[in-house]
């Protein structure tokens, strides 16, 4: 390429190690942009020709870039509300919490926490008799780390109203123990919601200054993108986006509930597509179970305690006239399953849309399937979204909460990222914030190792990098403008001071980030 005075780029990478993931040109040294696009890829002496006048050079001296990483699974903006209090993901035992509790902060008079291993409990029951004498009488509400159930306390249970079981329209418990007592243990949305509105809120602008702050600090890990699995916020998304460039690309998927009706599909269909400079809508997000550990995944076996064996949806076939509506209308959809069960049926519904269906719909975690599922995958065009940080809450010798759920042959299919690749699957990588970190240096390292019942073979290097690249691309359907570098794609890119492909997994997780550029804007500068 050569610049002219009116075309010249606005801003060259050069001395860099280029990892494109174009077949095409896999290797390079410079990379020009301009208008937030890549405008050409090439060697150190094609920068002369390339410069113009107002053209910025940033030399990378000889570090590694690779197109934006993008975290396939995130909650940046609901995880605002989600990720306040006291942080327990540090808490071990019931010791630790107890102790945690009665030092923690009040926020207008509650304890609010978040984070908190099922494992703390160290197999007990999840109740509020474990931990009320420590509040001194506060109201508490202590999020587990799933992001599907909670702990309140008596007087948080009180303030909300909450005397004993109700129905809903969803898969969603108050717990109560033989006499009636709500235990405090709060299973899926519809459940904690009942207390979350009448729980102390951030500000606008509180939540405003975090969101700013969030994104920056995921942006200085590398990350240029996510996949939002979530309606999050457009007002104040929106604000921020019009008064200063967002350091990431966030897509918003919102959520489809049981009970939807057709007034409520038609509003999901005229949401996509709605955004703004770096954030838009695009697709829409299902729920077809919850959690192992709370019992809410939807298996074609019980669990051990007898749990497991309904959908969150009361009536799959809903779901699956759902996402044929949505379909038809051109919308894509992001399907949480977990269980095995669950896996099956969003596989038997997109195999029922026909071969257009293909590339446009995708599902979210699949933690245990067995082996006859993992080749329908490529089969049917559905990309597996997984989250491999999320390994790190189970344990090598299986005594933790979800594989003694599972028991042995269940918990043998854990997280099954290989496999899955193995299968010819698209396989999209994220970190599910705040259910675990947002660092995606983290996400590619335990991709690579996964931890804990799915210790064992993981990805290679380049595999990782592909699942929050290439991959991730293939997974929002954008495969033509993201996911590697190359004329025309956006200019979204990430320099690391380590070659993320081959540098061992345990000095991955410290690399230190050089540059990320999202849309053409340096975000982030390291050291």
């Amino acid at each position: 390429m050569t610049a002219t005075a009116t075309a010249a780029p606005d801003l060259i990478l050069t001395g860099a190690e280029v990892r494109t993931l174009d077949p095409a040109r896999p290797h390079a040294t410079a990379v020009a942009v301009r208008a937030g696009v890549i405008a050409a890829v090439g060697d150190e002496r094609d920068v002369r020709d390339w410069r113009g006048p107002g053209t910025e050079v940033v030399a990378l001296d000889g570090a590694h870039l690779v197109p934006g990483l993008v975290d396939a699974h995130s909650h940046p903006v609901w995880g605002l509300d989600m990720a306040t209090g006291a942080d327990l993901s540090g808490v071990r035992d019931l010791a630790a919490l107890r102790a945690a509790l009665s030092g923690a902060d009040r926020i207008d008079g509650w304890v609010i926490g978040f984070g908190l291993d099922h494992n703390a409990f160290e197999g007990r029951p999840v109740d509020r008799a474990l931990v009320e004498d420590v509040l001194g009488g506060a109201p508490a509400f202590l999020r587990l780390y799933d992001g599907h159930s909670a702990l309140a306390s008596g007087a948080a249970l009180a303030a909300a109203g909450v005397a004993g079981p109700r129905p809903f329209a969803q898969r969603s418990q108050v717990v109560c123990d033989p006499s009636g007592r709500p235990t405090g243990h709060l299973v899926e949305h519809a459940a904690m919601q009942l207390v979350e509105g009448v729980m102390p809120r951030p500000s606008y602008a509180a939540r405003r200054a975090r969101l700013v702050e969030l994104l920056a600090a995921m942006a200085a890990t590398g990350l240029t993108g996510a996949h939002v699995m979530d309606a999050g916020d457009a007002e104040l998304v929106g604000a921020v986006a019009e008064e200063t460039v967002l350091p990431l690309r966030l897509r918003f998927a919102p959520w489809c509930m049981p009970g939807v009706d057709e007034a409520g599909l038609a509003e999901l269909v005229e949401a996509q597509g709605r955004g703004g400079r770096h954030w838009t809508v695009d697709g829409v997000k299902f729920f077809m179970d919850g959690t192992v550990e709370g019992g809410t995944a939807w298996l074609e076996h019980a669990d051990c305690h007898g749990q497991g064996t309904a959908a969150f949806w009361p009536d799959p076939d809903a779901y699956a006239a759902a996402v044929r509506h949505l379909h038809a209308a051109g919308v894509r959809t992001a399907t949480h399953a977990i269980g095995d069960a669950a896996v099956r049926h969003v596989l038997d519904v997109v195999a029922g849309l026909g071969p257009g269906a293909a590339g446009r719909h995708r599902i979210e975690h699949i933690e245990t399937a067995p082996d006859a599922l993992l080749p329908r995958f490529a089969e049917l065009g559905v990309a597996a979204s997984m989250q491999p940080p999320h390994t790190a809450y189970t344990r090598a010798d299986r005594t933790d909460e979800w594989s003694r759920r599972l028991g042995a042959d269940r918990a043998d299919r854990a997280w099954r990222l290989r496999d899955l690749r193995d299968a010819g699957a698209t396989v999209a990588l994220g970190s599910d914030w705040p259910i675990a970190h947002y660092d995606v240096r983290s996400v590619l390292a335990t991709a690579r190792t996964p931890r804990g019942a799915a210790s064992g073979p993981g990805l290679t290097g380049l595999e990782a990098l592909e699942g929050c690249t290439s991959h991730a691309a293939r997974a929002a359907g954008e495969a033509a403008v993201a996911g590697c570098i190359t004329v025309g794609h956006r200019a979204d890119l990430t320099a690391f001071a380590l070659d993320p492909v081959q540098a061992p997994a345990d000095e991955l997780t410290e690399a230190p980030v050089r540059l990320t550029v999202t849309g053409g804007h340096v975000v982030h500068r390291g050291k």
